[in-house]
């Protein structure tokens, strides 16, 4: 799998002849991202969303290089060729020093939405079981099995049903 480094996609930035892709959720694209980039979400990928210039080399970022391998795999079935994707994606990218675009008014990251919905669901369920009958520990069970299972399998339904709502759809 071909990818290249942070400096590298600077210089081919700085010179124009680079399609930049993000494929991070539209809530992450739109809290931060490198200038000019162009979001193609993996969660909806479609290799034919990628914009094809034959003359300049196009490069997949997510956070850290995980997604748009994935989606690099997916274009590669395509018989797509000249796509690279950042190695370390936008974590290395911000090591080097290099300028992103914040928005301040973006939802919050997808990772605190988890935390916010499966935390309240378990303080929910313990009380509920404490106080009003012990059969609502089963969804402090049930969120804490989940949570368990989305390490295991690096995999977070949660994460996935929050992406879908209305506020992480806006770019």
């Amino acid at each position: 799998m071909k990818t290249i480094d942070a400096t590298t996609l600077k210089n081919h930035l700085d010179q124009g002849d680079v399609t930049l892709v993000d494929v991070r959720e539209p809530a992450e694209h739109s809290g931060e991202k490198i200038a000019g980039s162009t979001l193609v979400s993996l969660s909806n990928f479609d290799p034919k969303q990628v914009p094809n210039d034959p003359d300049k080399l196009t490069v997949l970022y997510c956070r850290t290089g995980n997604r748009s391998a994935q989606a690099m795999q997916k274009l590669s079935t395509t018989g797509a060729n000249n796509i690279v994707h950042l190695d370390g994606g936008l974590v290395a990218w911000k090591e080097q020093g290099y300028p992103t675009q914040v928005n301040k008014n973006a939802p919050i990251s997808l990772m605190r939405q988890v935390q916010i919905v499966a935390g309240s669901l378990v303080v929910t369920g313990t009380v509920l079981g404490a106080f009003v009958s012990p059969w609502f520990l089963i969804l402090s069970g049930f969120v804490g099995s989940g949570l368990v299972f989305a390490g295991v399998t690096n995999t977070c339904a949660l994460g996935m049903l929050l992406a879908k709502m209305p506020w992480n759809q806006k770019v």
